[in-house]
């Protein structure tokens, strides 16, 4: 059964807490698939009037806004040793490159990068643990993170849907169509990270034996 399908059986209420939770969870920095959960929905949504795409928006939208803000009150306070333990828990995503590359993207643009790192599938999990690690002042975190959340959530439920809707006749082929997108959309971003990752990774490490070099 795919997840548009297991959407079908649970009442609307349910998706609207579905889609907030996971969004919001992932924001916070667990790897869970919140664009597919969301696409999913908002396709729901265009076949059945029972589901407000309206208040589907707000929900993925709260849901991204307060799991940031989450993870940014929890990378604050952990600082750089919870990057270290999401790194023993988690070393697929959170590997030092990874975690390299991210600082790199933060420190450039600022609260630029919470904002277009919303739109990454990837960098989702990094923007409020790490804004909080760098201690980025909170209203520079809060405007970007309200922001891109909204824009991200509400556009992509908007954009879904709308489309939903217009190809009516043709939308159970869709639903596979979207859902394949967004994990190649996905996937591609996720090779793309992993190439800086593992480019910073490789600089790091030259960087740590240089000293040791120039010591002997």
């Amino acid at each position: 059964m795919d997840v548009q399908h297991w959407l079908e059986t649970v009442p609307a209420v349910s998706i609207y807490a579905l889609v907030a939770l996971v969004i919001g969870l992932e924001s916070l920095g667990i790897p869970l698939p919140g664009e597919i959960i969301l696409i999913s929905a908002a396709l729901l949504s265009s076949q059945h009037s029972g589901i407000n795409p309206v208040i589907l928006g707000a929900c993925a939208s709260i849901g991204a806004i307060v799991g940031d803000s989450i993870g940014y009150a929890i990378g604050r306070k952990g600082g750089r040793p919870l990057l270290a333990w999401l790194g023993a828990k988690f070393p697929r995503h959170f590997s030092e490159g990874h975690v390299a590359t991210a600082e790199r993207s933060f420190q450039k643009w600022g609260m630029w990068a919470v904002f277009f790192g919303r739109f990454i599938a990837l960098l989702r999990i990094f923007a409020g643990p790490l804004a909080g690690v760098l201690k980025m002042p909170y209203w520079k975190f809060l405007i970007a993170n309200v922001l891109g959340g909204i824009i991200w959530a509400g556009g992509t439920t908007a954009v879904i849907y709308y489309v939903g809707v217009v190809a009516e006749s043709w939308l159970k082929r869709f639903s596979w169509v979207g859902l394949v997108v967004a994990v190649l959309i996905g996937l591609a971003s996720m090779l793309i990270v992993k190439r800086r990752a593992k480019k910073a990774a490789t600089e790091i490490e030259t960087g740590e034996r240089e000293p040791v070099a120039a010591a002997e």
